[in-house]
C-alpha cells in the first residue's frame, strides 16, 4: 500500500479510531528498537547506514530462530552499484552480476551471512 493510499484511509476514520491507531504505532515503534553492540536497531533484520563506523557502511541485527547475530556489512565509502536503474550502463550491470556471481555461495546461506545483506542492501 502505497502512503497516499494509506493517509486516504486514514482520514476517513475517526478522530478516536486515528488516536488508537497512534498509541498503537507509538507503542510499537519503542518496543521494536533493540539494542547490541551500543547500537540501537529499529528490530531484528532491518538494515541500518552506519556512517560513523570505520570500516563498515551498515550494520543489521539478524535474527533467525532463537539465534542473534549482529552483522556488519559494505565497505565504507564504496561506490556499489545499488538498485537495478533504467539506462544503466552495461559496465554497472556486469560489476553487479560479478558481485552476485562472485558472492552466491555466501548469499545462500541466508540472514545470518554479511553477503546477504549486502546483495540484499547494497545490490
Amino acid at each position: 500500500m502505497k502512503t497516499t493510499q494509506f493517509k486516504k484511509l486514514f482520514d476517513q476514520l475517526s478522530k478516536k479510531e486515528q488516536r488508537e491507531i497512534k498509541e498503537l504505532v507509538d507503542g510499537f515503534s519503542a518496543a521494536d528498537q533493540v539494542e547490541r553492540g551500543g547500537e540501537k536497531f529499529e528490530g531484528y533484520n532491518k538494515p541500518k547506514r552506519t556512517p560513523n563506523h570505520p570500516t563498515k557502511s551498515h550494520a543489521v541485527l539478524a535474527k533467525e530462530g532463537d539465534q542473534i547475530k549482529l552483522i556488519r556489512f559494505g565497505e565504507q565509502g564504496a561506490k556499489t552499484a545499488g538498485k537495478p536503474k533504467e539506462g544503466e550502463s552495461e559496465a554497472m550491470k556486469k560489476k553487479r552480476a560479478a558481485f552476485k556471481a562472485r558472492h552466491a555461495e555466501n548469499i545462500k546461506k541466508g540472514k545470518m551471512s554479511a553477503a546477504y545483506w549486502a546483495n540484499k542492501v547494497k545490490w
